[in-house]
């Protein structure tokens, strides 16, 4: 693993502000979005970018990004539950699915609209192929 550099040197040269690159790259890497999602996500906050511009950000900081969070990222261990609840998002009401460690730190979650083993069995199987 190479040497982590400093943030400075990351973003040196960058047209746009780092937070606006980190927000995009994290973004991207963390919901299911498209470039082209991320685009129109900056045009409302008033920038004016082109999808290969992130595009290029991502191939050029994800590895970086993966790095750092290795660094502080703590794994869930061997034993965690699922628990199950009932709540209501923009009006619909969902069963969330969460998968959670001793702790009681969320590991992954997933919503539902059905309550049945095939829901449950879901967030499980989607982990496995993460």
């Amino acid at each position: 693993m190479s040497k982590l550099s400093s943030i400075e040197e990351l973003f040196a040269g960058r047209h746009f502000d780092r937070e606006v690159i980190i927000l995009c790259v994290r973004w991207y890497l963390r919901y299911k979005l498209s470039f082209r999602d991320l685009v129109e996500m900056m045009a409302e906050r008033g920038l004016s970018l082109a999808h290969t511009t992130i595009m290029r950000w991502v191939r050029r900081y994800a590895s970086e990004f993966v790095k750092r969070w290795n660094r502080f990222g703590r794994s869930c261990g061997r034993s965690w539950r699922v628990d199950e609840t009932y709540l209501k998002v923009r009006g619909q009401w969902v069963y969330l699915y969460r998968a959670v460690d001793k702790a009681g730190q969320t590991i992954d979650f997933r919503l539902s609209r059905t309550r049945d083993v095939a829901a449950a069995q879901g967030l499980l199987q989607e982990g496995d192929q993460a």
